[in-house]
């Protein structure tokens, strides 16, 4: 049985990571004209995000296993609050840059809990199901960071953004605090760190999937670190919030559909294998067009591929790692976080949408065919 108000709970902090970033993109356009800045610089405060989101997954996770779930993600959310209030009052660039690398260490918090929650509290197929239900939640969150930033840029300026920040961790602070429940095993011990590390370096299924996860974000997010400028260079500056709305439909499908062929029994590597064949033909096609309003339609289909696949990679990988989810959790995240940070950098100094998102997704097929054999049918 499936606590309704536990997985709106679950999701809105699942999401917060997404939604914080989608929001925060709009605005890059505002960052670098208000701090003189080029493009590759304002993009830097998205790719650095990364790294230290991925330095806070495993700080995050080990603290889970080592203090609880529930005192892991409530001094998350605080020391958030805390790093946008900062963000909001910074008068100069670097400034901007260290308080985005602290909010980049708390957010990791939503993604790492949350996760460790739910492998705590459901197993299987049912699992595989919450994910998917979350995933098609999920969606939604492009149309809203995107829209919500755009609105925002466009009447308060960046500031307006970084307040939404504020606010929105402000309001998951209170309801984590009054609805989370404490989910870690009362048996668990807290294995050493270098142990789990360990198992994790010798196993090929985690390596394929972490680079998996880290391809597909790499594809989503150049999108929302150089689409701004994209649209600008158009003159159709308004269009990257419109454009949160078609992600967004792409998403909610793909998730949708990912859903439906799991309930029809189909084996969740035929589903990898689907995502990543929808991938590469709208990537190839996008490559071929003209610079411009299209190609939202062959981004619509990459978030399809990307909703389809990433629940697939989250609900599998750990399966041997019940005794320690926590601590093999944020090293996962850890890994698959780096992996984004690095191609986001390489991403901002290319200024390359297309032939980015082409490359991602030649290796996440190739990826996926190794991956796929480690899969139970």
């Amino acid at each position: 049985m499936l606590s309704r108000s536990w997985l709106a709970l679950a999701t809105a902090l699942l999401i917060f990571p997404q939604v914080a970033e989608t929001l925060y993109s709009p605005a890059l356009v505002s960052i670098a004209e208000a701090f003189s800045i080029s493009a590759a610089d304002a993009s830097l405060t998205l790719s650095l995000y990364f790294v230290a989101f991925a330095v806070g997954v495993l700080a995050w996770g080990r603290l889970s296993d080592l203090r609880g779930r529930r005192a892991a993600m409530l001094a998350g959310l605080l020391l958030y609050s805390i790093a946008a209030l900062a963000a909001l009052l910074v008068t100069d660039f670097v400034q901007l840059l260290t308080a985005r690398v602290v909010a980049a260490f708390a957010a990791a918090v939503g993604s790492v809990v949350t996760q460790t929650a739910l492998r705590d509290r459901h197993h299987g197929a049912q699992l595989a199901q919450v994910f998917s239900l979350i995933g098609a939640c999920l969606a939604l969150s492009p149309a809203l960071g995107l829209a919500s930033g755009a609105w925002l840029d466009q009447a308060f300026g960046y500031r307006g953004v970084l307040a939404g920040q504020l606010a929105m961790a402000l309001l998951l602070l209170a309801w984590a605090w009054f609805g989370l429940a404490e989910s870690r095993p009362a048996f668990q011990a807290a294995r050493p760190l270098s142990h789990i590390l360990g198992r994790l370096l010798r196993d090929r299924r985690v390596h394929l999937a972490s680079a998996l996860v880290a391809v597909f974000n790499i594809s989503v997010f150049s999108w929302y670190s150089l689409a701004p400028f994209i649209f600008e260079r158009l003159g159709l500056g308004t269009w990257m919030g419109y454009s949160g709305l078609a992600l967004a439909a792409g998403s909610l499908l793909g998730a949708r559909l990912n859903a439906c062929l799991l309930r029809h029994g189909s084996a969740p590597g035929r589903l990898l294998a689907l995502a990543c064949a929808i991938d590469l033909l709208a990537t190839l096609g996008m490559l071929v067009m003209d610079e411009g309003i299209w190609l939202v339609v062959g981004m619509t289909l990459v978030m399809l591929a990307f909703a389809m696949a990433i629940p697939v990679l989250l609900s599998s990988a750990l399966v041997e790692y019940a005794e320690c989810r926590g601590t093999a959790g944020a090293l996962f995240g850890l890994y698959y976080y780096l992996l984004i940070g690095l191609g986001l950098l390489l991403v901002g100094a290319g200024q390359a949408l297309r032939p980015t998102l082409a490359g991602c997704a030649v290796i996440a097929c190739g990826l996926a065919l190794g991956y796929r054999r480690g899969l139970k049918p």
